[in-house]
């Protein structure tokens, strides 16, 4: 039980998450497992750690196509037994920017708020920024530059033949990595830190179409860049760091993707997908047998269907947007909550006054006294401080992140 007015931190270690977590030791690593929930528990990746060092990890399923980020990714973090060193994979950042009529349609939630090109070098100095770090220096990586290049060649070598078969011109793609040294302060401590990431981003050129249709004017061509950035954040006290860095570079430590269950994630977005086109086809026939039959009709009636065609195509647009824009705000509530869950803190709101309130989540009942500054946290379902501590407590409803019931 904590005091009232207490200030609540805390990590939600390996075993909250349904993980195994082995005796710390002194020395030696151990591997931990996440699983993909969605795929019956299936192994998603693996990180490998020092042994007495602490564990959080999940997989986030992503937003879907269309949306920022749009692919399932782990994200983890490892913290020393003392707390002050940390190693973690952050969320993917992504942003999407362009020109012509397909940028109407870019996603606007989830993204960044970059509408141009940036290199890795460069966005390594936002990221410091917006982690409140000093950006000290660039740390050069050309090996591991270099290797990212000749597999990016490789990749499109290996899928020019398709493109070239589909008569089409192929995504224009860029890989660029980046380290860079970072310094902060934890405290009393002086902290150090490095910043890696690997920056992807994909440019599609979208070809103009001439109006089949009097009155409508020509689709003017279209070129969108998609650009998504993974990246790793190790720090420690100054004058550990280095020993730090050597301990995770040794083989075999950090992350590992499971093949397996990135071959059954492919499989079922595909079978989704062609469910999905299956769907689109017989819709796309129905209305096409549809159509024929009006062809037929007497030259009288084509006025009529074409006023009849066009407020159809209103009303489509309308529930379209209606549509985007529930979509909209479902994911900003689910931004909000994956905020709350990144900071082990959950949105609790006083059912007399409506006041929001961001709590820990490490309790399951929070009251607050009637001066909505003073809060009392508890696991026991039981708990009341009415007639215990001094004031009126009022026990808070649990909300979304955004405030919603």
């Amino acid at each position: 039980m904590t005091p009232a007015g207490a200030v609540l931190t805390g990590v939600v270690w390996a075993g909250a998450l349904g993980l195994a977590v082995p005796a710390a030791g002194a020395g030696g690593t151990r591997t931990e497992t996440v699983p993909d929930t969605t795929l019956n528990n299936m192994p998603a990746y693996t990180v490998t750690l020092p042994a007495n060092w602490h564990f959080q990890g999940v997989l986030l399923q992503g937003a879907g196509l269309g949306k920022c980020p749009p692919y399932p990714e782990g994200v983890w973090r490892a913290t020393s037994p003392d707390g002050l060193s940390v190693v973690e994979s952050l969320p993917t950042m992504a942003w999407v920017y362009g020109t012509g009529p397909q940028a109407a349609y870019a996603p606007k939630t989830g993204c960044l708020p970059l509408k141009q090109a940036i290199s890795a070098q460069d966005f390594l100095k936002y990221l410091a920024a917006t982690l409140q770090m000093a950006y000290i220096a660039d740390e050069p990586i050309p090996g591991e530059n270099a290797k990212a290049q000749q597999e990016l060649r490789d990749a499109e070598a290996k899928a020019a033949a398709q493109w070239a078969a589909m008569r089409l011109t192929p995504p224009r793609k860029i890989v660029d990595l980046a380290q860079a040294t970072v310094a902060f302060k934890n405290g009393t401590f002086a902290m150090k830190g490095r910043l890696h990431v690997k920056l992807d981003c994909t440019e599609t050129k979208h070809a103009g179409m001439k109006s089949i249709l009097r009155g409508m004017p020509d689709t003017p061509p279209s070129v969108m860049d998609d650009c998504q950035a993974n990246a790793m954040v190790t720090t420690a006290p100054e004058d550990r760091l280095a020993a730090v860095l050597k301990q995770w570079s040794a083989p075999g430590m950090g992350p590992q993707t499971m093949h397996d269950w990135g071959d059954a994630w492919v499989k079922r977005a595909a079978e989704q997908s062609q469910q999905q086109n299956n769907a689109m086809l017989a819709a796309a026939q129905k209305r096409f047998q549809a159509q024929q039959q009006a062809i037929r009709h007497s030259m009288a009636v084509q006025q009529q269907m074409h006023e009849q065609f066009m407020q159809n195509m209103q009303a489509g647009t309308d529930r379209s947007m209606a549509r985007a824009a529930e979509v909209a705000n479902s994911n900003h509530r689910m931004a909000q909550d994956m905020v709350d869950y990144s900071l082990d803190r959950q949105t609790v709101m006083d059912p007399g006054t409506g006041q929001i309130s961001k709590v820990s989540s490490a309790y399951s009942s929070t009251w607050v006294d009637a001066s909505g500054k003073t809060s009392y946290q508890s696991n026991d379902p039981n708990a009341n401080p009415n007639g215990v501590l001094p004031g009126n407590w009022t026990r808070q409803a649990v909300v979304h992140g955004d405030g919603t019931p």
